[in-house]
């Protein structure tokens, strides 16, 4: 197809302009998580917004498997349609849809089942034990749309309709806004009211998602699929380190909790929640560059045009480096305005997160990099260095330093971990972009 948006020549300004809508197609449904929290806090209660940060590692496995899936299943996808396999990238797509509709009933079925054993097991106490049932058994049912829009977010990309995902997500953060406040402030339903919004708001991109590729236009559409398991474990494997980088933050969120809980109780739960919030929601500016990007790096891969890699590859690391310094002075500076969306500053959840937003600012300096560059060897097909970097910069180095700190330096121990670990894991990184340029210089 000679007018595949993919196969062009690529500019500053064209790439940026590409991957935007991604990007603010993330920054928004950072916003839209991030409002739970807020409207929880503010109208019902910090026991509630522990709560949620609570059950959150049981969202964190479920995003990482639609995204999972997404995201290695885009790189096969976006590298059939480079090499101009079509009906292939189509069959493949459609079967991918398909296993996570059923990964996402499979999640749903299980919850149900064990929903006492999963939330006393992630570190509840008997205080948020009601607030945690109300908010995870009400989500549960909207997780297979969750791991549905998860997958269309990525893949409307790779269909080269990113401006189609940014409207959807805009929308779905809108319609979780204007519900949240319905159903938390106006009718009272309190935490159960926040899954609610949330809920919905997975819904809208599900549905336009179903609609728009069962209309069999344009470069992906549904058709009948083939059942190729080689597909599916490729696109597992492949996707694998966004998979570990869902379950190290379901991991180190876990830690985080059970460390906070042992020194500070329930409002050190509740701090800790809103820095991890805000750190999603300041992390979405990398997660969407690199997510709109991704299908350019995998169609240029398909290809073998090296000439074009490089280019984009030089423009993305200037975009990095603009973007990382943008970010940390926004935390540094803007870290009292952030925290006071959540509590009142006279409040003690306001105090211990106002120590240690300073010391955590540090951590987006380096975080974009090695977001970056772990995504972009998924986007290669190289699925194998992508899932070690994501394992050592979380589940190594990440969780290591929660668990270590902390003993030694106290509560400051807590704010240190996360930029320790994003510093020493940037270096690795670099490290090994360095030696993927030398044996495969002709795509970098």
């Amino acid at each position: 197809m000679k007018d595949n948006i993919l196969d062009q020549k690529w500019s500053a300004g064209s790439l940026l302009g590409f991957a935007f809508p991604t990007m603010v197609m993330m920054i928004f449904m950072g916003l839209y998580t991030i409002v739970d929290t807020i409207f929880v806090a503010r109208f019902v209660n910090t026991d509630a917004l522990s709560a949620i940060n609570m059950v959150c590692p049981m969202i964190n496995v479920t995003v990482g498997l639609g995204t999972m899936i997404a995201t290695g299943g885009n790189a096969i996808i976006s590298r059939e349609m480079g090499a101009g396999e079509y009906q292939a990238a189509k069959e493949d797509f459609s079967l991918l849809i398909l296993t996570g509709a059923v990964v996402g009933f499979l999640i749903l079925l299980m919850g149900i089942i064990w929903k006492d054993e999963i939330i006393y097991g992630l570190g509840a106490s008997d205080l948020l034990f009601p607030y945690c049932e109300s908010y995870l058994m009400t989500l549960l049912l909207f997780i297979p749309a969750n791991v549905l829009q998860t997958l269309f977010s990525n893949l409307f990309v790779t269909a080269g309709k990113p401006g189609l995902g940014f409207g959807l997500s805009f929308l779905a953060g809108v319609a979780n806004i204007v519900l949240d406040y319905v159903f938390i402030s106006m009718l009272g339903l309190g935490i159960r009211g926040a899954a609610l919004g949330t809920g919905f708001g997975y819904l809208i991109p599900t549905a336009a998602g179903l609609v728009y590729f069962s209309r069999g236009k344009g470069t992906l559409s549904f058709t009948r699929p083939r059942l190729k398991w080689a597909v599916i474990r490729e696109s597992c494997f492949n996707g694998s380190s966004e998979m570990i980088g869902q379950l190290a933050s379901a991991v180190t969120t876990f830690l985080f909790n059970k460390t906070m809980m042992n020194l500070l109780g329930e409002d050190g739960v509740a701090a800790i929640t809103i820095m991890i919030y805000s750190q999603f929601l300041l992390n979405t500016l990398y997660i969407g560059y690199s997510m709109g990007i991704a299908p350019v790096i995998g169609f240029n891969y398909g290809n073998r045009n090296g000439v074009r890699q490089k280019r984009i590859f030089s423009i993305s690391m200037k975009f990095i480096a603009a973007a990382s310094l943008l970010v940390f002075s926004i935390s540094m500076f803007g870290g009292p305005c952030i925290l006071e969306l959540f509590a009142e500053d006279t409040s003690r959840v306001y105090e211990i997160a106002d120590n240690g937003f300073r010391i955590f600012s540090f951590s987006f300096l380096f975080c974009g990099l090695n977001i970056f560059i772990s995504a972009s060897f998924t986007a290669l097909s190289n699925g194998k260095v992508s899932a070690v970097l994501s394992f050592l910069r979380t589940f190594v180095l990440l969780a290591g330093h929660i668990l270590l700190l902390p003993r030694i330096l106290g509560i400051n121990g807590v704010w240190l971990a996360v930029p320790l670990a994003e510093a020493m894991m940037s270096v690795v990184s670099m490290g090994c972009l360095a030696c993927y340029r030398k044996g495969k210089a002709v795509l970098l």
